[in-house]
């Protein structure tokens, strides 16, 4: 039973039609959870898709993001998730890329994770066929982002961009949100080699202390434990402190 709701750009309720290539979404609150409802399509102009280096196409989407609305600290980290926020206008973050060093795939990157060693998007988005968003579009036609969009950004009126899966908010604050995260120092132990200069997302390491944020990205600000995206790695959190409730993002 449908309790409250609150409108972010339309009145329209789950599912959409997926037509409309203007952003059309829809937040309301569910028994205990909150929900985001979308076609998919952000608040401003996509990039060409496909393009050079990215053959898909975009499609809108029937989007249903649903999470916590009094998160909780959880006694676990969770960690391996690929939809790892989702924006205001119900655009998923997905930081992740599904290619891994493989000396036989194109470019040196095939779908075979044997080597332990995870492209990393933001090292060369444009090989990646992302906009100037730093977004792209996947083989179903989902638009995501991989780091903070600055058009999107700057029409929120605020630090507050999102929510993480266990309800907990996602700001951009980047003049006092910093990573703690950093290049590892030498070179990798196993091919491809090379220094660690953040092709891969193994080139990175947490360190306690070196910037105002936790391994989550996150930090409590006046009692409230929040989340943070940064203009470095890992631009979004890649792990999470609060209770899970159920599937977060569902397509239809």
């Amino acid at each position: 039973m449908i309790r409250t709701f609150a409108c972010v750009a339309s009145a329209l309720m789950w599912p959409i039609a997926a037509l409309s290539h203007e952003n059309v979404s829809h937040t309301f609150i569910v028994d205990d959870r909150t929900c985001i409802t979308s076609n998919g399509v952000p608040n401003h102009e996509m990039g060409r898709f496909p393009n050079r280096a990215n053959p898909n196409a975009f499609r809108a989407q029937n989007l249903k993001f649903c999470f916590p609305t009094n998160p909780q600290r959880a006694d676990t980290i969770t960690t391996g998730l690929m939809t790892v926020g989702v924006t205001l206008t119900g655009v998923p973050l997905r930081p992740y890329t599904a290619g891994y060093y493989d000396p036989n795939g194109r470019n040196g990157i095939g779908d075979n994770p044997a080597s332990g060693w995870r492209q990393q998007a933001m090292h060369a988005p444009r090989r990646l066929g992302m906009d100037t968003q730093d977004a792209h579009v996947d083989r179903s036609g989902l638009y995501h982002y991989h780091a903070v969009s600055d058009i999107y950004a700057a029409s929120t009126n605020g630090s507050h961009i999102g929510y993480a899966p266990d309800g907990f908010e996602i700001h951009y604050d980047p003049g006092n949100a910093t990573s703690s995260w950093h290049l590892k120092p030498g070179t990798r132990p196993s091919p491809p080699y090379g220094v660690h200069d953040g092709q891969f997302e193994e080139d990175f390491e947490y360190r306690s202390g070196s910037g105002t944020l936790d391994e989550c990205n996150g930090m409590d600000v006046d009692g409230t434990y929040t989340y943070f995206a940064t203009d470095t790695y890992p631009y979004f959190p890649r792990c999470f402190k609060g209770t899970m409730s159920g599937q977060f993002m569902v397509r239809e």
